[in-house]
């Protein structure tokens, strides 16, 4: 295979390259890594071997993420606060991009390495069992327990969505405004009974070390920050999607990026994802941490 060939190919499947990778970590730096290590893999591979390389590519990122799993999960276990993925924003031609929420990437996280492989290959980037077989090193029939197995833990996580993009651009809209005022009986009206509010600050700045839970607690919780941002306002820089939800992005106090995404059920706000580690919001662009 000619190298401009190799080139050509690597390129044309590093976007799906990154997405599986970045699905299995949660992690865009990480996931980069990953696939910048699968390249070299395949730069010093005899390619006239390979007849499928998208399989192949497929094959070394995986594995390569399992392996980067198993150290994840214990830096994980001494991480302060709630734990949140990296904020994915505004898929573009992203094929899979439907099937992965944010609710459902931190459900995700409670699976083992190979069943979290075995769900994503198979459910959501439609690899055969037989082809996952060989990415993972196990017979198809324990894969198909692996996925199988990894659904019954995933399915109350899928979230029930009763709210079009642009309706739930208006809740998040709205939510900015009354949560920035102070107005309580805006945010009353907006959210559920049982609202959960995760935020992300990872011991890096300040955040709440565990999830609010319910409204009362979210309301006491938002009418402290309302003082505060009485002093220290907050600048909103665009709605966007994240990882499949509404939200939008602020700077706040201290030039502190921040995204909050929004769960929405049968018209209020379910749960808020807060993320305000900055090293989880690197890969946001200059426009959106500046303008």
């Amino acid at each position: 295979m000619p190298a401009g060939d190799s080139d050509a190919i690597f390129t044309g499947l590093r976007p799906r390259l990154t997405r599986l990778a970045y699905r299995m970590l949660g992690s865009f730096a990480d996931a980069e890594d990953i696939v910048q290590d699968a390249w070299l893999r395949w730069l010093s591979h005899d390619r006239s071997e390979v007849r499928e390389p998208a399989a192949f590519l497929q094959t070394v990122v995986t594995r390569l993420c399992i392996n980067e799993l198993k150290s994840a999960r214990r830096r994980r276990e001494t991480y302060i606060g709630p734990w949140l993925p990296e904020p994915f924003l505004d898929p573009v031609n992203d094929d899979v991009s439907e099937e992965i929420t944010l609710p459902l990437m931190m459900a995700l996280e409670r699976l083992s390495p190979l069943q979290r492989a075995a769900f994503l290959l198979h459910d959501v980037f439609g690899v055969g069992f037989e082809e996952v077989s060989g990415m993972l090193g196990r017979d198809a029939a324990a894969c198909r327990k692996l996925a199988s197995r990894a659904r019954v833990h995933i399915r109350q996580a899928r979230p029930r969505f009763s709210a079009t993009k642009v309706e739930g651009q208006k809740l998040a809209a709205a939510f900015y405004t009354a949560s920035r005022t102070g107005d309580m009986e805006a945010l009353r009206d907006l959210l559920t009974k049982d609202v959960v509010i995760y935020t992300d600050g990872g011991g890096q700045v300040a955040a709440p070390t565990s999830p609010s839970v319910g409204l009362d607690t979210a309301l006491k919780l938002f009418k402290a920050l309302a003082r505060y941002f009485a002093r220290a306002p907050s600048r909103f820089v665009r709605p966007t999607m994240i990882d499949g939800l509404p939200g939008f992005i602020t700077i706040e106090a201290g030039g502190i990026t921040q995204t909050s995404a929004f769960l929405v059920s049968n018209g209020r706000i379910a749960a808020i994802y807060v993320t305000r580690n900055p090293e989880k919001l690197h890969h946001l662009t200059r426009c959106d941490r500046h303008s």
